[in-house]
């Protein structure tokens, strides 16, 4: 069982976040300093270090020479995200800006344990930057990229990635939710000659309207109210590396302009500054939408749409990949099972039947939930078809997102005929209480009646079909 450190002042986050880990079998000690984690540990002997960057004392970055080899993952807010990517050049694995998704931060320590543990089996293989993010583990022929599979389809998509990666030409990828844009992205930065720079990762939909144009690109002091100081955006904390973008579609167009002018000119200028400054990153950008059909109905900048159209790459879904999804699953299976020390676990004939023919709607994030919770309920060595709950549309929640469905606060979602009943399931409700509320909330205030974060609403209102209306009611003030 991996044994993770958490540095972290604050003592709410940190004994949320021991709690998160401890229920995804992994064993937790935690600090509140760096000088306490000195005194009660010996820090090399960890498996992963996650820490707050700033911390009472000295910041957590020490841990990183402290850990003599140990993978650290730093928070950080986005207001110090620019001093989160000097870490990284220091020398921390990766960082998550807070306040993250549960699903977000299981997803980065995973990654990083297995990434230590393919560099600790096979140390004379050359690397080339980080491995691409959420692989569950990958075939001799495609290692360097990071992806299970080996369809004709896929085949094709990993050559193309190689002949793309070393250029700096912007790319687009396409695909369903859940097919593994992100891992995509990861692996044509990781061959790049830009492996050791940053990759910023961006989900535009889950950034406010009102904030995105200064996450992006920064701000100077006074230019809006609550900017009591200038700040860096993400394009250029990513200045030198890699930007990417996923969900693309939902940027604004105001956003969009701005985005044109780094693509053409190479450059930034912050809200509220008249003077620019040159920018050399590349872009990767992603969406599930159709940006072409956008941009002929004025939704999209048709200009910004071409200059990220230089280079395609398509995801299949997971129902057009024939025998990949039974590799992949066997890959997720033997992850959890390690997870919880069981070695003896495999699927049943009728579970390798159902995971073949199932249309997996949710791709393979809703394959690697199902398998999580048949390994969690298995009483028996083979797991059978029944524990993977693939006929119920519930596969992709987690027990705190049941409970966040139930309004928080005040206000009319607590009128007691909104609460979940026997007869209308979680999904019933959760597409209930949107398409009553959204005309009068915002997304930031629906999510947080929800109990759940802006990207976790988004992610459902994709699978379950109900677009975000673009009306004043749910535009951020």
């Amino acid at each position: 069982m991996p044994h993770i450190l958490i540095v972290e002042d604050e003592t709410i986050i940190r004994s949320a976040l021991r709690r998160l880990l401890e229920r995804n079998q992994y064993q937790v000690s935690e600090a509140g300093s760096v000088q306490e984690a000195q005194e009660r540990f010996s820090i090399p002997t960890f498996d992963l270090i996650v820490s707050d960057l700033r911390l009472p004392g000295a910041p957590g970055t020490e841990l990183i020479k402290l850990g003599q080899g140990t993978p650290v993952l730093i928070m950080t807010s986005y207001a110090s995200l620019r001093s989160a990517v000097d870490s990284m050049k220091m020398g921390a694995v990766d960082y998550i800006a807070k306040p993250f998704d549960h699903d977000e931060m299981l997803q980065a320590v995973a990654r990083i344990l297995r990434d230590r543990q393919t560099a600790t089996s096979q140390p004379s293989e050359p690397t080339n930057g980080k491995v691409a993010a959420g692989k569950a583990g990958a075939s001799n022929s495609n290692g360097e990229i990071g992806i299970i599979g080996s369809c004709p389809p896929m085949q094709d998509l990993y050559i193309k990635i190689r002949k793309v990666a070393p250029t700096d030409s912007n790319v687009l990828i396409q695909g369903e939710s859940g097919t593994g844009k992100e891992l995509v992205a990861r692996a044509l930065h990781n061959l790049s000659r830009r492996a050791k720079a940053p990759m910023i990762s961006v989900n535009c939909a889950a950034i406010p309207e009102s904030l995105i144009e200064s996450e992006l690109f920064g701000h100077e002091k006074g230019a809006f109210t609550g900017a009591s100081a200038g700040r860096a955006g993400l394009v250029e904390a990513a200045d030198g590396g890699t930007l990417f973008l996923d969900e693309i579609g939902e940027l604004p167009l105001e956003a969009q302009a701005r985005l044109l002018r780094v693509l053409q000119e190479g450059e930034i200028r912050r809200v509220g500054s008249v003077q620019s400054q040159k920018v050399d990153v590349r872009l990767i950008a992603a969406t599930h939408r159709d940006l072409k059909s956008l941009a002929k109905i004025g939704q999209f900048r048709e200009d910004l749409y071409y200059r990220l159209h230089v280079i395609a790459l398509k995801l299949p879904p997971l129902r057009e990949r024939g025998a990949d999804v039974n590799e992949i699953a066997n890959a997720f299976l033997a992850r959890q099972s390690a997870r919880i020390n069981r070695t003896d676990l495999k699927f049943a004939p009728d579970a390798e039947q159902a995971i073949r023919h199932y249309a997996w709607p949710g791709n393979v994030r809703e394959l690697e939930n199902a398998v999580e919770r048949a390994v969690i309920l298995s009483e028996s060595p083979e797991i059978s078809a029944d524990l993977l709950g693939i006929d119920i549309e519930l596969s992709d929640l987690d027990d705190e997102e049941f409970i966040g469905l139930a309004p928080q606060q005040g206000g009319a979602a607590n009128n007691t005929s909104h609460e979940p009943t026997e007869d209308l399931s979680l999904e019933d409700y959760f597409q209930h209480f949107v398409l009553e509320h959204q005309d009068h909330m915002t997304e930031t205030e629906l999510a947080r009646k929800l109990g759940v974060s802006r990207k976790c609403l988004w992610e459902r209102r994709q699978r379950l079909g109900i677009p975000r209306r673009k009306t004043g009611a749910t535009s951020e003030s």
